[in-house]
């Protein structure tokens, strides 16, 4: 007969690890025996660990991957829902909290962010993946939402996730059905930009974030924080935002970067925006 699952006996440190490696962060759902699901103790420290690294100056593009097979199966079953159930609705509240805080504060983050998906991706799992700003999957990963299988919603935001990524009808299925897609369906859906053999996905993601080291910061904080932004604004809204956006940029140095980058175009020709990014280190600090 099989013993009852016991809560996770690792210290709350432990499940999640990070790396910074030349400018990038990269970041581990570390509770690889589990599938990296996300308990209570990984939710707290997954907050701690963005928050620290959100403002350090050697950190410029964050990356969210997960140790082991899995990037994360979702919310842990034990810990996440029926300990709480058994305890108590403050109890119940306090676990969604600490899990919708850090996804909040991963699709807001001040710096740019890049999903590794290198495994599993399930239910829960749909929230941080929307949270990051680009996302990169192995061929072999997989993606779904298996709530209907048990009798519950997919919750925590993951139907709008899936409702924002995929088409609507692609969006129903998935939901109704409890079927998973392979990296490259994942791809061909919208749910990440790419999928790769699983020996390449790394350099990909490497790849992508050299490229967004290069660009200007702030412009780079208000462009992703605009792209979220205006999808859910009518066409007027959007462009009326937009305008006091870039307003709110010059004010952050965007001024300054503006006009080095338009001077190296316009009058020392060693760069065209169409082909390339300009050499943002030659912007004096005001």
């Amino acid at each position: 007969m099989a013993m009852p699952s016991q809560p996770d006996p690792r210290p709350q440190e432990e499940t999640v690890k990070f790396d910074i490696v030349d400018g990038v962060a990269w970041v581990y759902f570390n509770r690889p025996d589990k599938r990296n699901c996300m308990s209570p103790k990984l939710n707290r420290q997954m907050l701690k660990v963005l928050e620290e690294l959100e403002f350090r100056d050697d950190v410029q593009v964050l990356v969210l991957t997960g140790e082991g097979s899995a990037w994360s199966a979702g919310m842990d079953l034990l810990e996440y829902f029926r300990l709480a159930e058994e305890e108590g609705l403050h109890a119940i509240r306090s676990n969604q909290r600490e899990a919708y805080s850090w996804w909040e504060r991963l699709r807001w983050y001040e710096k740019p962010t890049i999903g590794m998906i290198n495994g599993w991706c399930f239910g829960g799992a749909y929230g941080p993946l929307f949270a990051c700003d680009l996302a990169y999957c192995s061929d072999d990963a997989q993606f779904g939402l298996s709530e209907i299988n048990w009798a519950i919603l997919p919750g925590g935001g993951a139907s709008k996730v899936a409702a924002e990524l995929m088409g609507f009808r692609d969006a129903m299925y998935h939901a109704m059905m409890g079927e998973n897609l392979t990296g490259p369906e994942a791809a061909a859906k919208g749910m990440v930009n790419e999928s790769l053999p699983a020996d390449k996905l790394k350099a990909r993601v490497q790849q992508v974030a050299d490229v967004l080291k290069k660009k200007d910061s702030q412009a780079l904080r208000a462009t992703k924080w605009a792209v979220r932004r205006v999808r859910e604004m009518t066409y007027d809204n959007a462009e009326d935002y937009l305008i006091r956006a870039q307003e709110a940029l010059n004010q952050f140095g965007g001024l300054a970067a503006r006009k080095e980058a338009t001077k190296q175009f316009l009058d020392e020709k060693t760069f065209k925006p169409g082909l390339g990014v300009f050499d943002k280190t030659k912007v004096k600090a005001d």
